[in-house]
């Protein structure tokens, strides 16, 4: 392999931490990362605002981020960078449910530009996108985690230093595989 080159890796691995249920280890490349998990832990059924992150194997569709915080790692996956009117809508039974929405918005929706650093990276995973479930969850998505790996929504987050290290390494055909 070539200098600054990687190859795409094809999947990452998650599991719970043994005995801390919000946290869990993402296999990638020979590396074992810490990362936060769902504040209920992983669950086999996903339901708006139940605090779990999905049992399953999710494909990596887009990459948003923050130009405005340099966030330029590369990566093969499609990528934006966020504008502060792009908001993400959690209203089941929108038409735009677990969709990108234009702020604001006349119903409930997640602020994507948030003013913490757990969005300057967010990749969107294929859960409940390309199969919709109309109550089956919105905005579980890939990104950064507090300093303290306190438990997210239901998403996967790890720290800032190793999603620079992931994002040359991953590509649409990367899949996010979460285990129990």
């Amino acid at each position: 392999m070539q200098k600054g080159k990687y190859s795409i890796l094809k999947s990452l691995n998650v599991r719970p931490r043994p005995g801390v249920a919000a946290q869990g280890q993402l296999f990638a490349a020979g590396r074992v990362l810490r990362c936060a998990l769902g504040r209920s832990g992983i669950g086999s059924i996903k339901r708006e605002g139940d605090g779990k992150t999905p049992v399953g194997s999710f494909k990596l569709l887009s990459l948003y981020r923050r130009s405005d915080r340099n966030c330029f790692v590369t990566s093969r996956l499609s990528s934006q960078c966020m504008s502060p009117q792009l908001g993400w809508c959690d209203a089941v039974g929108d038409r735009n449910y677990n969709r990108p929405v234009r702020l604001p918005y006349p119903a409930s929706c997640e602020t994507m530009q948030r003013q913490d650093h757990l969005y300057d990276y967010c990749i969107v995973m294929d859960h409940n996108i390309t199969r919709h479930m109309g109550v089956g969850g919105s905005a579980v998505f890939f990104h950064l985690a507090h300093d303290d790996y306190r438990p997210t929504e239901g998403c996967v987050a790890i720290a800032r230093t190793d999603m620079e290290w992931l994002l040359p390494q991953i590509g649409p055909e990367t899949v996010l595989v979460i285990e129990r």
